[in-house]
């Protein structure tokens, strides 16, 4: 996974990853927050799932220490992070204002 993670976050595209668990209730909050998030932006950002139990070492290279915790790269460089549960128009503005208007 790490080699496809780092052409996942390297393209061209705004990607906002979700390391979560699937034994992590806020992470089962988060799916129906995260699909109203891609209905609205579409294919303007990538929106990536990320299971800390299966991907350890992606958790542990990203310093994920709670889950749910999300990142939101720009060309590969990680621009934001926040653990817990937000809100879809929370969401939409973190993504706005660090990916101005490729979005």
């Amino acid at each position: 996974m790490k080699s496809n993670f780092n052409d996942i976050i390297n393209s061209e595209k705004v990607v906002l990853v979700d390391f979560f668990a699937t034994w992590c209730g806020p992470c089962q909050a988060l799916i129906p927050i995260l699909k109203e998030v891609k209905d609205e932006v579409a294919d303007a950002v990538k929106i990536v799932k990320i299971d800390i139990d299966k991907n350890h070492n992606l958790a542990v290279k990203y310093q994920v220490r709670s889950v749910p915790t999300m990142l939101l790269f720009v060309n590969g460089e990680p621009k934001w992070r926040q653990s817990g549960v937000l809100q879809k128009e929370d969401i939409l503005h973190v993504i706005q204002t660090h990916a101005g208007s490729t979005v």
